[in-house]
């Protein structure tokens, strides 16, 4: 390449022709900048803790190889900072201690490189732990630069597309996906330890269904069929209890909604459920709250979390209250006395909430609550009692045939989990996905169709039982405090990008 053409580049694609070129120097060397494998026996954590009474100036003669990334390079190569997934260590080469090839393989190095080096243990006067390196082995030689290291990677929408560089840039991001790591570990744990058995079901469904929401659609081409892929796993575990797998089962399982994306919402997203035979909602709340309440305690060593500006307090046991009754403690319309879905949108109206579009009273309910309730529900309650209208798989509440027995806890304004008593009646469940029919027929797009072959299972006869269903991208914003589900999911739904 000509100076000229050279000149022409912009700075990243000027750097990236400069380390292209220095892997034709690595090669006129005999290096091979990807090789298979290197003998790694060290973190730089574990050494940090091991050596950390070394006093400044000492030296030892404990030799270990470390390997990690290239985050800095000062005095031509002569001090190195090395970051590995644990963390990072100084490395401090000299022609006194390196080879003359390893010492122009030194020089060949670049921020973002990935290298092996052997040495022992010193602390250097100035007081940092280093290796002092007799050997080097190039890793993998990084041929794009890192943004620079003052400013990061502070734009947004790049950290999201190049979740990588925003890894290697930002510790506090590889430290949230730890979390969220560790998260869904406890809450395997918790279940198994409570007895629940982990299942798997399908993610391809022949029909939507588990939850009101817009499918993805997609083709299967030998079966020349539509499939969706799975709103929620809900009806397939339910299969599995009529099936008396277990008494207790649990799934931590990925859903796809073909719907908006903002703060609290992505397409793709994970979300554990789990159903308990003999038991029902009130069941589920205790098993609720005491889940979320042992990961924090677990993961972060509280019960006491901070989001944003407000402390939440997650020790059990957690307010209820209906959902009727905190609407009419907040706004003063009592719900229960109105019965058409034309009065309901009148009081709905009068508190300043638009429910024209709603097509019964349940909506209108749903609305409202949403409107003038939800978004002041900072500490932990079950909301309970939801209209039957919109809980087309909730058993019908045994004192009120207007309502379900079904609540949805709140934490921070935000709905976190969703359960049931479990809707057992194959008599009732058909007159309940008519319904959902017959408003998929009006226009309702999230509308569940009938599933005839889950009400033949239904008809085989299922236990009693209670059912939950929690959000594990909302649940890890929350224990991590991040404002947005794109910073808990590694690799967010986005815009495709022009070129």
């Amino acid at each position: 390449m000509t100076q000229q053409t050279q000149e022409s580049l912009s700075p990243g694609a000027q750097i990236r022709q400069t380390r292209i070129q220095k892997l034709t120097d690595l090669a006129d060397k005999g290096v091979n900048p990807y090789p298979y494998v290197f003998d790694k026996d060290a973190n730089a954590a574990d050494l940090q803790e091991k050596y950390k009474d070394l006093p400044a100036g000492e030296e030892t003669e404990d030799f270990y190889a470390v390997a990690g990334r290239v985050m800095a390079i000062r005095n031509t190569g002569m001090f190195i900072d090395l970051m590995d997934s644990s963390g990072k260590i100084q490395v401090f080469s000299h022609k006194e201690n390196l080879s003359e090839d390893q010492m122009k393989i030194l020089k060949l190095l670049d921020i973002g490189d990935i290298v092996g080096f052997y040495g022992s243990i010193r602390r250097t006067p100035r007081g940092e732990l280093s290796i002092k390196s007799t050997k080097l082995k190039l890793l993998s030689k990084s041929l794009l630069p890192l943004p620079e290291k003052f400013h990061g990677l502070t734009d947004v929408e790049t950290r999201y597309r190049q979740r990588y560089v925003d890894m290697i840039i930002n510790e506090d991001v590889r430290k949230t996906f730890r979390t969220r790591s560790l998260i869904i570990q406890k809450i395997r744990e918790y279940l198994t330890n409570q007895g629940f058995l982990e299942v798997e079901t399908p993610m391809l469904h022949p029909q939507a269904g588990g939850a009101n929401a817009r499918p993805f659609i997609t083709h299967h081409n030998t079966l020349d069929m539509d499939m969706y892929l799975r709103i929620a796993p809900e009806l397939y575990l339910k299969r599995l209890m009529v099936g008396g797998l277990s008494e207790k089962i649990f799934e931590i399982n990925r859903s796809f909604r073909n719907e908006g994306i903002d703060t609290r919402h992505n397409p793709e997203f994970t979300m554990m459920e789990l159903y308990q035979a003999y038991v029902d909602y009130n069941e589920m709340m205790v098993l609720t709250e005491n889940l979320i309440a042992s990961i924090a305690k677990d993961v972060l060593g509280t019960m006491k979390i901070q989001y944003g500006d407000n402390e939440i307090d997650l020790t059990p046991p957690w307010d209820r209250k209906t959902m009727l009754g905190s609407i009419k403690e907040a706004t003063g319309i009592d719900f229960n006395t109105i019965f058409t879905v034309e009065d309901a949108k009148v009081k709905a109206k009068s508190v300043n909430v638009n429910a024209d579009d709603c097509d019964n009273w349940g909506q209108v309910v749903e609305r409202v609550f949403e409107e003038k309730i939800e978004p002041g529900l900072i500490q932990p309650v079950h909301i309970i009692d939801y209209p039957r209208d919109i809980s087309p798989l909730a058993k019908v509440h045994r004192d009120n045939d207007r309502l379900t027995e079904r609540f949805e806890t709140r934490i921070n304004g935000w709905e976190v989990a969703n359960a049931f008593s479990e809707l057992t009646d194959p008599i009732d469940q058909r007159m309940r996905f008519e319904a959902q029919m017959q408003a998929k027929a009006a226009g309702d797009e999230e509308a569940m169709p009938i599933d005839e072959d889950y009400i033949c299972a239904l008809e085989h006869g299922v236990p009693p039982m209670g059912g939950l269903g929690i959000g594990i991208d909302r649940l890890i914003m929350l224990l991590t405090n991040s404002p947005s589900i794109r910073d808990v999911i590694a690799f967010p739904t986005l815009k495709k990008k022009d070129n």
